[in-house]
Protein backbone atom coordinates (compact mmCIF):
# COMPACT_ATOMS: atom_id res chain seq x y z
CA UNK A 1 0.00 0.00 0.00
CA UNK A 2 1.30 3.31 -0.95
CA UNK A 3 2.55 5.21 1.91
CA UNK A 4 1.24 9.34 1.86
CA UNK A 5 3.83 11.82 2.70
CA UNK A 6 3.69 15.71 2.64
CA UNK A 7 4.91 16.32 -0.47
CA UNK A 8 4.76 12.93 -3.13
CA UNK A 9 8.22 10.82 -3.62
CA UNK A 10 7.60 9.56 -6.81
CA UNK A 11 8.85 11.28 -9.83
CA UNK A 12 6.85 14.12 -11.24
CA UNK A 13 7.53 13.07 -14.87
CA UNK A 14 5.15 9.97 -14.24
CA UNK A 15 1.88 12.20 -14.00
CA UNK A 16 2.57 16.22 -14.50
CA UNK A 17 2.88 15.54 -18.10
CA UNK A 18 -0.28 13.30 -18.79
CA UNK A 19 -2.03 15.15 -15.79
CA UNK A 20 -1.79 18.72 -18.54
CA UNK A 21 -2.41 17.16 -21.38
CA UNK A 22 -5.87 15.76 -19.62
CA UNK A 23 -6.52 19.33 -18.24
CA UNK A 24 -5.89 20.88 -21.75
CA UNK A 25 -7.41 18.29 -24.04
CA UNK A 26 -11.42 18.67 -23.35
CA UNK A 27 -10.80 22.24 -23.12
CA UNK A 28 -10.39 22.38 -26.86
CA UNK A 29 -12.68 19.35 -27.44
CA UNK A 30 -15.50 21.70 -26.07
CA UNK A 31 -13.99 24.68 -27.40
CA UNK A 32 -12.75 24.82 -30.81
CA UNK A 33 -14.07 21.12 -31.99
CA UNK A 34 -17.41 21.36 -30.69
CA UNK A 35 -17.61 24.31 -32.93
CA UNK A 36 -16.30 22.54 -36.12
CA UNK A 37 -18.14 19.57 -35.41
CA UNK A 38 -21.38 21.40 -35.65
CA UNK A 39 -20.94 23.61 -38.68
CA UNK A 40 -19.62 20.61 -40.66
CA UNK A 41 -23.34 19.26 -39.80
CA UNK A 42 -24.64 22.18 -41.30
CA UNK A 43 -25.83 24.35 -38.30
CA UNK A 44 -26.11 28.40 -39.36
CA UNK A 45 -23.64 31.02 -37.84
CA UNK A 46 -25.63 32.57 -36.02
CA UNK A 47 -27.03 29.63 -33.67
CA UNK A 48 -23.24 28.23 -34.16
CA UNK A 49 -21.92 31.24 -32.09
CA UNK A 50 -24.38 31.45 -29.96
CA UNK A 51 -24.46 27.89 -28.76
CA UNK A 52 -20.81 27.12 -29.04
CA UNK A 53 -20.49 30.78 -26.66
CA UNK A 54 -22.80 29.37 -24.16
CA UNK A 55 -20.90 26.26 -23.54
CA UNK A 56 -18.08 27.94 -21.86
CA UNK A 57 -20.04 29.45 -19.32
CA UNK A 58 -18.41 26.95 -17.06
CA UNK A 59 -14.83 28.60 -17.09
CA UNK A 60 -16.67 32.16 -16.54
CA UNK A 61 -18.53 30.57 -12.85
CA UNK A 62 -15.40 28.48 -11.74
CA UNK A 63 -14.36 30.77 -8.90
CA UNK A 64 -18.35 30.59 -7.55
CA UNK A 65 -17.97 26.76 -6.75
CA UNK A 66 -13.97 26.17 -6.52
CA UNK A 67 -14.29 26.91 -2.96
CA UNK A 68 -16.13 23.45 -2.32
CA UNK A 69 -13.09 21.49 -3.96
CA UNK A 70 -11.55 22.38 -0.66
CA UNK A 71 -14.38 21.26 1.32
CA UNK A 72 -15.69 17.89 -0.22
CA UNK A 73 -12.94 14.60 -0.58
CA UNK A 74 -9.34 15.08 -2.01
CA UNK A 75 -8.09 16.92 -4.71
CA UNK A 76 -6.79 13.26 -5.70
CA UNK A 77 -10.71 12.84 -5.96
CA UNK A 78 -12.03 15.07 -8.21
CA UNK A 79 -9.08 14.51 -10.75
CA UNK A 80 -9.88 11.10 -10.78
CA UNK A 81 -13.87 11.34 -10.91
CA UNK A 82 -13.73 14.65 -13.37
CA UNK A 83 -11.67 12.75 -15.27
CA UNK A 84 -14.03 9.87 -15.84
CA UNK A 85 -17.67 12.24 -16.18
CA UNK A 86 -15.47 13.71 -19.40
CA UNK A 87 -14.62 10.17 -20.89
CA UNK A 88 -17.97 9.57 -20.43
CA UNK A 89 -19.37 12.24 -21.48
CA UNK A 90 -17.07 12.63 -24.92
CA UNK A 91 -18.03 8.97 -25.41
CA UNK A 92 -21.21 9.52 -25.23
CA UNK A 93 -21.32 12.58 -27.97
CA UNK A 94 -20.27 9.72 -30.23
CA UNK A 95 -22.93 8.31 -30.43
CA UNK A 96 -25.26 10.89 -29.83
CA UNK A 97 -23.75 12.88 -32.75
CA UNK A 98 -24.14 10.09 -35.31
CA UNK A 99 -28.06 10.07 -34.57
CA UNK A 100 -27.46 14.10 -35.36
CA UNK A 101 -29.11 14.78 -31.77
CA UNK A 102 -28.18 18.84 -31.41
CA UNK A 103 -29.74 19.10 -27.92
CA UNK A 104 -28.34 16.13 -26.23
CA UNK A 105 -24.70 16.72 -27.99
CA UNK A 106 -25.05 20.05 -26.60
CA UNK A 107 -25.77 18.92 -22.99
CA UNK A 108 -23.18 16.35 -23.12
CA UNK A 109 -20.49 18.97 -23.87
CA UNK A 110 -21.91 21.30 -21.56
CA UNK A 111 -21.63 18.57 -18.76
CA UNK A 112 -18.01 17.83 -20.42
CA UNK A 113 -17.33 21.88 -20.05
CA UNK A 114 -18.40 21.66 -16.01
CA UNK A 115 -15.84 18.48 -15.52
CA UNK A 116 -13.03 19.82 -17.51
CA UNK A 117 -13.75 23.54 -14.92
CA UNK A 118 -13.78 21.15 -11.99
CA UNK A 119 -10.67 19.17 -13.08
CA UNK A 120 -8.97 22.38 -13.61
CA UNK A 121 -9.41 23.39 -10.68
CA UNK A 122 -8.17 20.16 -8.33
CA UNK A 123 -5.37 19.77 -10.83
CA UNK A 124 -3.66 23.17 -10.10
CA UNK A 125 -4.36 22.44 -6.51
CA UNK A 126 -2.86 19.27 -6.45
CA UNK A 127 -0.02 20.09 -8.23
CA UNK A 128 0.94 22.58 -5.06
CA UNK A 129 -0.28 19.94 -2.39
CA UNK A 130 2.15 16.96 -4.29
CA UNK A 131 5.62 18.95 -5.10
CA UNK A 132 7.86 21.24 -2.87
CA UNK A 133 8.32 25.04 -4.17
CA UNK A 134 11.45 24.21 -5.44
CA UNK A 135 9.71 21.21 -7.96
CA UNK A 136 7.11 23.38 -8.33
CA UNK A 137 8.95 26.12 -9.87
CA UNK A 138 11.15 22.83 -11.62
CA UNK A 139 8.22 21.64 -13.24
CA UNK A 140 6.20 24.94 -14.05
CA UNK A 141 7.12 24.88 -17.81
CA UNK A 142 7.02 21.09 -18.48
CA UNK A 143 2.82 21.62 -17.33
CA UNK A 144 2.50 24.25 -19.73
CA UNK A 145 4.53 22.35 -22.58
CA UNK A 146 1.86 19.46 -22.11
CA UNK A 147 -1.05 22.03 -21.72
CA UNK A 148 0.44 22.84 -25.30
CA UNK A 149 0.87 19.99 -26.61
CA UNK A 150 -2.93 19.30 -25.80
CA UNK A 151 -3.71 22.14 -27.78
CA UNK A 152 -2.17 21.01 -30.90
CA UNK A 153 -3.50 17.80 -30.25
CA UNK A 154 -6.82 18.73 -30.11
CA UNK A 155 -7.18 21.88 -32.76
CA UNK A 156 -5.24 20.41 -35.33
CA UNK A 157 -4.42 16.43 -35.24
CA UNK A 158 -8.28 16.07 -33.84
CA UNK A 159 -10.18 18.51 -36.64
CA UNK A 160 -7.65 16.53 -39.27
CA UNK A 161 -8.73 13.09 -38.48
CA UNK A 162 -11.97 14.01 -38.92
CA UNK A 163 -11.26 15.98 -41.90
CA UNK A 164 -10.25 13.00 -43.55
CA UNK A 165 -12.56 10.60 -42.48
CA UNK A 166 -15.44 13.00 -43.77
CA UNK A 167 -13.51 12.42 -47.34
CA UNK A 168 -12.89 8.79 -46.86
CA UNK A 169 -16.34 7.85 -45.49
CA UNK A 170 -18.49 10.47 -47.37
CA UNK A 171 -20.73 10.59 -43.78
CA UNK A 172 -19.97 13.63 -41.89
CA UNK A 173 -21.81 12.49 -38.67
CA UNK A 174 -19.93 9.14 -39.07
CA UNK A 175 -16.38 10.71 -39.27
CA UNK A 176 -17.38 12.81 -36.31
CA UNK A 177 -18.34 10.16 -34.37
CA UNK A 178 -14.79 8.25 -34.50
CA UNK A 179 -13.50 11.32 -33.98
CA UNK A 180 -14.97 11.33 -30.64
CA UNK A 181 -14.74 7.67 -30.04
CA UNK A 182 -11.11 8.18 -30.19
CA UNK A 183 -10.88 11.49 -27.90
CA UNK A 184 -12.87 9.29 -25.23
CA UNK A 185 -10.83 6.38 -25.60
CA UNK A 186 -7.60 8.03 -24.80
CA UNK A 187 -9.50 10.60 -21.85
CA UNK A 188 -10.15 6.65 -20.47
CA UNK A 189 -6.73 5.48 -20.67
CA UNK A 190 -5.49 8.62 -18.70
CA UNK A 191 -8.30 8.25 -16.12
CA UNK A 192 -6.89 4.34 -15.91
CA UNK A 193 -3.23 5.51 -15.68
CA UNK A 194 -3.77 8.34 -13.13
CA UNK A 195 -5.66 5.66 -10.85
CA UNK A 196 -2.60 4.18 -10.27
CA UNK A 197 0.19 6.43 -10.76
CA UNK A 198 -1.01 9.89 -8.91
CA UNK A 199 0.66 10.09 -5.34
CA UNK A 200 -1.70 10.65 -2.36
CA UNK A 201 0.10 13.48 -0.50
CA UNK A 202 -0.87 13.82 3.34
CA UNK A 203 -1.65 17.07 2.68
CA UNK A 204 -4.58 16.23 0.27
CA UNK A 205 -7.93 16.16 2.25
CA UNK A 206 -10.91 18.25 2.75
CA UNK A 207 -10.35 21.29 4.80
CA UNK A 208 -12.60 19.56 8.09
CA UNK A 209 -11.97 23.14 9.39
CA UNK A 210 -13.68 24.52 7.17
CA UNK A 211 -18.02 25.11 6.95
CA UNK A 212 -20.06 25.82 4.28
CA UNK A 213 -21.31 29.22 5.59
CA UNK A 214 -17.25 30.02 6.25
CA UNK A 215 -16.30 29.61 2.54
CA UNK A 216 -19.14 31.46 1.42
CA UNK A 217 -18.50 34.51 3.88
CA UNK A 218 -14.62 34.22 2.64
CA UNK A 219 -15.94 34.04 -1.13
CA UNK A 220 -17.87 37.37 -0.14
CA UNK A 221 -15.17 38.97 1.66
CA UNK A 222 -12.56 38.25 -1.21
CA UNK A 223 -15.32 39.60 -3.62
CA UNK A 224 -15.98 42.31 -1.92
CA UNK A 225 -12.56 43.23 -2.14
CA UNK A 226 -11.70 42.87 -5.18
CA UNK A 227 -14.31 45.73 -5.79
CA UNK A 228 -12.96 47.97 -3.40
CA UNK A 229 -9.50 47.71 -5.57
CA UNK A 230 -8.46 51.40 -6.65
CA UNK A 231 -8.91 51.29 -10.58
CA UNK A 232 -11.13 48.63 -10.45
CA UNK A 233 -13.40 49.80 -12.80
CA UNK A 234 -10.99 50.52 -15.61
CA UNK A 235 -9.59 47.03 -14.94
CA UNK A 236 -12.77 45.33 -15.69
CA UNK A 237 -12.97 47.82 -18.57
CA UNK A 238 -9.92 46.49 -20.08
CA UNK A 239 -10.09 42.74 -18.76
CA UNK A 240 -13.35 42.75 -21.19
CA UNK A 241 -12.22 45.22 -24.12
CA UNK A 242 -8.70 44.70 -24.52
CA UNK A 243 -9.14 41.34 -26.58
CA UNK A 244 -13.02 42.77 -28.17
CA UNK A 245 -11.36 42.33 -32.00
CA UNK A 246 -10.48 38.80 -31.29
CA UNK A 247 -13.38 37.92 -29.18
CA UNK A 248 -15.89 38.72 -31.79
CA UNK A 249 -13.74 37.11 -34.93
CA UNK A 250 -13.16 33.60 -33.14
CA UNK A 251 -16.19 32.18 -33.57
CA UNK A 252 -16.41 33.25 -37.04
CA UNK A 253 -12.98 31.98 -38.49
CA UNK A 254 -13.99 28.46 -39.12
CA UNK A 255 -16.98 29.34 -40.63
CA UNK A 256 -15.13 31.56 -42.77
CA UNK A 257 -12.45 29.08 -43.57
CA UNK A 258 -15.28 26.83 -44.68
CA UNK A 259 -17.97 28.52 -46.20
CA UNK A 260 -17.92 28.12 -50.30
CA UNK A 261 -16.81 31.65 -52.02
CA UNK A 262 -20.27 32.53 -53.09
CA UNK A 263 -21.02 32.57 -49.05
CA UNK A 264 -18.43 34.96 -49.07
CA UNK A 265 -16.20 32.07 -47.41
CA UNK A 266 -12.42 30.13 -48.46
CA UNK A 267 -14.37 27.51 -49.18
CA UNK A 268 -11.09 24.95 -47.69
CA UNK A 269 -12.11 21.55 -46.42
CA UNK A 270 -12.53 21.12 -42.69
CA UNK A 271 -8.62 18.74 -42.27
CA UNK A 272 -6.71 21.70 -43.95
CA UNK A 273 -8.32 24.46 -40.94
CA UNK A 274 -7.13 21.39 -38.61
CA UNK A 275 -3.53 21.68 -40.38
CA UNK A 276 -3.43 25.90 -40.79
CA UNK A 277 -5.88 26.68 -37.68
CA UNK A 278 -4.50 23.90 -35.38
CA UNK A 279 -1.06 23.16 -35.89
CA UNK A 280 1.16 25.93 -37.60
CA UNK A 281 -1.69 28.65 -35.95
CA UNK A 282 -1.57 27.13 -32.62
CA UNK A 283 2.56 27.16 -32.69
CA UNK A 284 2.73 30.51 -33.84
CA UNK A 285 0.39 31.43 -31.03
CA UNK A 286 3.00 29.79 -28.69
CA UNK A 287 5.80 31.18 -30.07
CA UNK A 288 4.27 34.88 -30.07
CA UNK A 289 3.21 34.26 -26.31
CA UNK A 290 7.15 33.53 -25.60
CA UNK A 291 8.52 36.41 -27.16
CA UNK A 292 6.22 38.58 -25.22
CA UNK A 293 6.67 37.23 -22.00
CA UNK A 294 10.41 37.40 -22.82
CA UNK A 295 10.17 40.89 -23.82
CA UNK A 296 7.73 41.79 -20.91
CA UNK A 297 10.59 40.78 -18.65
CA UNK A 298 12.95 42.62 -19.94
CA UNK A 299 11.47 46.17 -20.90
CA UNK A 300 8.15 45.94 -18.07
CA UNK A 301 4.56 46.34 -18.83
CA UNK A 302 4.07 49.77 -19.27
CA UNK A 303 6.70 49.93 -22.13
CA UNK A 304 5.04 46.63 -23.72
CA UNK A 305 1.43 47.52 -23.48
CA UNK A 306 1.50 49.32 -26.58
CA UNK A 307 3.30 47.32 -28.59
CA UNK A 308 1.44 44.49 -27.81
CA UNK A 309 -1.75 46.07 -27.83
CA UNK A 310 -1.24 47.31 -31.40
CA UNK A 311 0.31 43.38 -32.17
CA UNK A 312 -2.94 42.00 -30.59
CA UNK A 313 -5.70 43.96 -32.28
CA UNK A 314 -4.06 45.21 -36.05
CA UNK A 315 -3.02 41.52 -37.49
CA UNK A 316 -6.86 41.10 -37.72
CA UNK A 317 -6.97 42.76 -40.55
CA UNK A 318 -5.57 39.87 -42.47
CA UNK A 319 -9.63 38.14 -42.23
CA UNK A 320 -10.52 41.51 -43.80
CA UNK A 321 -7.95 41.39 -46.76
CA UNK A 322 -8.75 37.89 -47.15
CA UNK A 323 -12.32 38.40 -46.95
CA UNK A 324 -11.94 40.73 -50.03
CA UNK A 325 -9.18 39.09 -52.55
CA UNK A 326 -10.88 35.71 -51.33
CA UNK A 327 -6.94 33.99 -51.83
CA UNK A 328 -7.37 30.29 -52.87
CA UNK A 329 -3.29 29.70 -52.09
CA UNK A 330 -3.06 27.38 -49.01
CA UNK A 331 0.06 29.39 -48.77
CA UNK A 332 -1.31 33.00 -49.14
CA UNK A 333 -3.79 31.73 -46.11
CA UNK A 334 -1.48 29.90 -43.90
CA UNK A 335 0.68 33.38 -43.66
CA UNK A 336 -2.36 35.14 -42.87
CA UNK A 337 -2.96 33.37 -40.45
CA UNK A 338 0.21 32.72 -38.39
CA UNK A 339 0.92 36.50 -38.61
CA UNK A 340 -2.42 37.58 -36.66
CA UNK A 341 -1.62 34.62 -34.59
CA UNK A 342 1.86 35.40 -33.50
CA UNK A 343 0.33 38.96 -33.08
CA UNK A 344 -2.38 37.39 -30.76
CA UNK A 345 0.38 35.39 -28.69
CA UNK A 346 2.75 38.76 -28.02
CA UNK A 347 -0.17 40.80 -27.19
CA UNK A 348 -1.90 38.92 -24.62
CA UNK A 349 1.02 38.65 -22.98
CA UNK A 350 -0.01 41.82 -21.75
CA UNK A 351 -3.36 40.97 -20.68
CA UNK A 352 -2.32 38.11 -18.44
CA UNK A 353 0.44 40.48 -17.03
CA UNK A 354 -1.94 43.20 -16.25
CA UNK A 355 -4.02 40.55 -14.44
CA UNK A 356 -1.25 39.32 -12.31
CA UNK A 357 -0.34 43.21 -11.63
CA UNK A 358 -3.93 44.03 -10.64
CA UNK A 359 -4.96 40.83 -8.41
CA UNK A 360 -1.64 41.65 -6.34
CA UNK A 361 -2.70 42.41 -2.55
CA UNK A 362 -3.57 39.73 0.49
CA UNK A 363 -6.13 37.74 -1.60
CA UNK A 364 -4.39 37.63 -4.75
CA UNK A 365 -5.37 34.03 -5.55
CA UNK A 366 -8.90 34.84 -5.06
CA UNK A 367 -8.61 38.03 -7.02
CA UNK A 368 -6.70 36.53 -9.98
CA UNK A 369 -9.58 33.62 -9.92
CA UNK A 370 -12.12 36.77 -10.36
CA UNK A 371 -10.11 38.11 -13.17
CA UNK A 372 -9.79 34.68 -14.86
CA UNK A 373 -13.43 34.97 -15.14
CA UNK A 374 -13.82 38.34 -16.66
CA UNK A 375 -11.47 36.99 -18.76
CA UNK A 376 -13.54 34.19 -19.94
CA UNK A 377 -16.90 36.65 -20.03
CA UNK A 378 -14.82 38.83 -22.53
CA UNK A 379 -14.91 35.75 -25.03
CA UNK A 380 -17.98 34.61 -24.43
CA UNK A 381 -20.22 37.58 -24.68
CA UNK A 382 -19.08 39.05 -28.16
CA UNK A 383 -19.17 35.40 -29.09
CA UNK A 384 -23.06 35.12 -28.54
CA UNK A 385 -23.77 37.72 -31.23
CA UNK A 386 -20.75 37.56 -33.37
CA UNK A 387 -22.77 35.02 -35.84
CA UNK A 388 -25.84 37.28 -36.17
CA UNK A 389 -23.71 39.96 -37.32
CA UNK A 390 -21.76 38.25 -39.80
CA UNK A 391 -25.20 36.95 -41.06
CA UNK A 392 -26.53 40.62 -41.01
CA UNK A 393 -23.40 41.95 -42.51
CA UNK A 394 -21.99 39.28 -44.51
CA UNK A 395 -17.34 38.36 -44.32
CA UNK A 396 -16.89 41.93 -45.47
CA UNK A 397 -18.79 44.21 -43.26
CA UNK A 398 -18.47 41.56 -39.96
CA UNK A 399 -14.46 41.89 -40.39
CA UNK A 400 -14.86 46.00 -41.13
CA UNK A 401 -16.66 45.91 -37.74
CA UNK A 402 -14.12 43.61 -35.82
CA UNK A 403 -11.31 46.12 -37.39
CA UNK A 404 -13.39 48.72 -35.84
CA UNK A 405 -13.66 46.99 -32.35
CA UNK A 406 -9.49 47.30 -32.10
CA UNK A 407 -9.99 51.32 -31.21
CA UNK A 408 -11.87 50.07 -28.00
CA UNK A 409 -8.07 47.74 -27.39
CA UNK A 410 -6.66 51.16 -27.98
CA UNK A 411 -9.03 53.24 -25.87
CA UNK A 412 -8.11 51.00 -22.81
CA UNK A 413 -4.83 50.61 -23.05
CA UNK A 414 -4.78 53.86 -23.51
CA UNK A 415 -5.84 54.75 -19.72
CA UNK A 416 -4.27 51.90 -18.25
CA UNK A 417 -0.68 52.45 -18.99
CA UNK A 418 -1.37 55.83 -18.11
CA UNK A 419 -2.76 54.53 -13.97
CA UNK A 420 0.93 51.48 -14.72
Amino acid sequence: MEQASPVSKKSPWLWIPTLYFVEGLPYFIVNTISLVMFKDMGMDNGTLALLTSLISIPWVVKPLWSPFVDLVRSKRWWILVMQFVMFAAIGLVAATVRLSTFTLTLILFIVAAFASATHDIAADGFYMLALDEKRQSAFVGIRSTFYRIASVFGQGVLVVMAGLLEKRMGNIPAAWSVTMIVSAAILALFSVYHLFVLPRPSDDAPAAEQTVGGIFRGFGDAFASFFRKKGVWLAIAFMLLYRLPEAFSVKMLFPFFRDPAELGGLGFSTDMYGVVFGTFGVVALLAGGILGGLAAARYGLRKCLWPMALSLALPCAVYLFMSIAQPQSLWVVGACVVFDQFGYGFGFSAYMLYMMHFSQGPLKTSHYAICTAFMALSMMLPGLVAGYLQQALGYVGFFILVMICCFATFLVTFFVQRRL
